[in-house]
């Protein structure tokens, strides 16, 4: 039997023109060509409901988005941090201990990768540009989703190089938030030329693993992308 993956997306309440969640077709379209079945998570107000809708799932994909709050971290919004949603922070906050303490696969990717490091107890840079030190790669790139635009290093031995299979991969970059401190549970599993990390894993346990990047918009144009999605899959038909 096929596992359920729970996709969380955007949520839109303040127009009443465009209210509701969103997700990308690349998100659900890659969970199912990796052998599953993608279900987009609503925006639930009961954490009741929540946590039921988690016991039902094999697995969580928390996608890309709007920036996280800080004060999930102990720190207060800066000058150059974006646009939060405090809704979708309070959802996947439920969804995430629930999963995790069941021993469910979760795969983050971009702000999803984020907030696994904040629950896990790590942080972010609310603005990468104006708060690590050095000079940085361009990480809003100016080329198409699909575009490796920038080269990151993958550490030998992880999960993400038994996936790929080797040390370097190019990927493409969209955010300005990142993640900063991490916590001794989890281990940089890839990182940028400009020592930005990019990729996240659990030491132990069920498959926890976050990338920086947006491997849901390259897998049609570079197959083996699609590794990342079937590792993930295949981690929730296992459990």
């Amino acid at each position: 039997m096929k596992p359920i993956i729970g996709v969380t997306g955007y949520y839109h309440p303040y127009s009443r023109e465009v209210s509701g969640v969103f997700v990308g077709e690349d998100y659900t379209e890659g969970v199912s060509r990796a052998g599953g079945i993608p279900v987009v998570i609503p925006f639930l107000e009961s954490e009741e409901d929540v946590k039921a809708m988690a016991s039902r799932l094999d697995g969580l994909l928390l996608s890309g988005g709007f920036d996280m709050d800080p004060q999930m971290f102990g720190e207060q919004p800066i000058p150059g941090m974006g646009e939060v949603t405090p809704e979708r922070d309070w959802l996947e906050s439920i969804l995430f201990k629930e999963m995790h303490a069941a021993g469910k696969p979760i795969f983050g990717i971009c702000r999803g990768m984020q907030i696994m490091n904040i629950m896990m107890g790590g942080n972010v840079y609310q603005d990468l540009p104006s708060q690590k030190e050095g000079e940085l790669l361009q990480h809003s790139q100016r080329a198409p989703r699909w575009y490796g635009a920038h080269t990151v290093t993958v550490t030998e031995g992880t999960l993400l190089h038994a996936v790929f299979g080797t040390t370097r991969i190019r990927t493409n970059s969209f955010h300005h938030q990142a993640v900063r401190d991490v916590p001794d549970s989890l281990l940089v599993s890839a990182v940028a030329d400009d020592g930005v990390i990019e990729a996240i894993e659990a030491k132990e346990g069920p498959f926890l693993v976050g990338v920086q990047w947006h491997p849901e918009n390259m897998w049609r144009r570079e197959p083996r992308v699609l590794k990342l999605f079937e590792a993930f899959v295949d981690a929730a038909k296992n459990d």
